[in-house]
């Protein structure tokens, strides 16, 4: 690598060698499950346009005076009853810390110190501010912003790319930039999901009837507004059938996390998992296509509501199948995409 420093007049601030960062983008985690940590990270969340669109001198007052005097003590039991008490962390930042080391390594062999590696969070720390200085303090000028969503949304991959776009409004000297767009029919993707459910269904004693899709929710009207995605979940499904070479019977897809009183996408899973089991389907497995890492929503949520409204219905068996986390085949099919954003860069 060129010293640059070697060429600068005497006076001049130093120039750290050019870099390409490769900045990892996830939903975010409260410091604890506490009533203040938990208060905070609810307030960024849910005050965040992206997420909830209600007009703010409506939406507010509500929030502040009713929705954070008692969610925080619901939302810090659910995160308790999961979190990682050794580390001192969610469940989420641990697995994006190994996801991230991962992908360091894979990166390093294929680009040296080339390109380095990072992650963020949209939501609490490490914040994607502080993320986006240190990599142009380490030289780096050309940034990939990967959120890590298969599926693009407006309140995940898009309010993502806000925040890294308002960070970059606060540097003197920008980097050239380019954000990773949805990768939920990419190939490697499909195939490392494929991978994960027949190795989960392998080693299972029982056999499910059915597979059960469960992307996060979103209301219905921003499908009307032009959000892709609706259909992007159903294409994954579709993919992830072809690729299994299973049936239509054996696949659906649903939606969970609802929040508020619209109407929010169907079919609702915690509702059709009790339709499975009253129909007589009572062997079920459950996959979150929409998760690159287990979260509250996946660990909490379908283990316990979820899987509690089909045991309750009166299904048998019920089998989570985890995220792909920093399962090998994904953090692979991840690196080839990024390989793919940043042809022209590394050369």
């Amino acid at each position: 690598m060129t010293d640059t420093n070697a060429q600068l007049p005497p006076g001049h601030p130093g120039v750290p060698p050019e870099r390409t960062g490769v900045l990892l983008a996830n939903l975010g985690t409260p410091d604890g499950y506490g009533y203040w940590p938990m208060r905070r990270y609810l307030n960024e969340f849910l005050s965040d346009r992206r997420v909830i669109d209600y007009a703010p001198w409506k939406w507010q007052p509500l929030l502040q005076a009713v929705i954070l005097s008692r969610r925080p003590f619901t939302s810090g039991a659910a995160y308790k009853s999961i979190w990682n008490e050794e580390a001192g962390e969610s469940p989420l930042l641990t697995i994006t810390k190994a996801q991230t080391a991962k992908m360091r390594s894979l990166l390093a062999q294929r680009y040296g110190d080339r390109v380095i590696v990072d992650f963020c969070m949209r939501y609490g720390k490490p914040s994607t501010r502080s993320k986006v200085r240190s990599f142009i303090d380490l030289g780096c000028r050309r940034i990939l912003f990967f959120p890590l969503y298969p599926q693009y949304a407006g309140a995940t991959t898009a309010t993502a790319n806000d925040q890294f776009f308002r960070s970059l409004m606060e540097e003197k000297w920008q980097p050239a930039i380019r954000t990773v767009p949805a990768y939920f029919d990419h190939p490697s993707y499909i195939e490392a999901l494929a991978r994960s459910i027949e190795r989960a269904l392998a080693a299972s004693h029982t056999a499910p009837d059915i597979l059960v899709c469960s992307y996060h929710g979103m209301p219905e009207r921003y499908l009307a507004e032009g959000d892709p995605y609706h259909c992007q979940c159903q294409k994954t499904t579709r993919l992830l059938k072809g690729r299994l070479g299973w049936s239509d019977s054996r696949l659906v897809t649903t939606f969970q996390s609802r929040f508020g009183p619209e109407e929010w996408l169907k079919p609702y899973t915690v509702e059709k998992v009790a339709d499975l089991a009253k129909s007589g389907r009572k062997n079920i497995a459950v996959v979150a296509p929409a998760f690159a890492a287990d979260c509250i929503e996946t660990l909490e949520e379908i283990n316990g509501e979820i899987r509690e409204s089909f045991e309750n219905a009166g299904g048998e068996s019920f089998s989570y199948i985890p995220c792909l986390n920093d399962d090998d085949a994904h953090m692979e099919a991840l690196a080839e995409i990024i390989g793919e954003q940043i042809g022209g860069w590394t050369r």
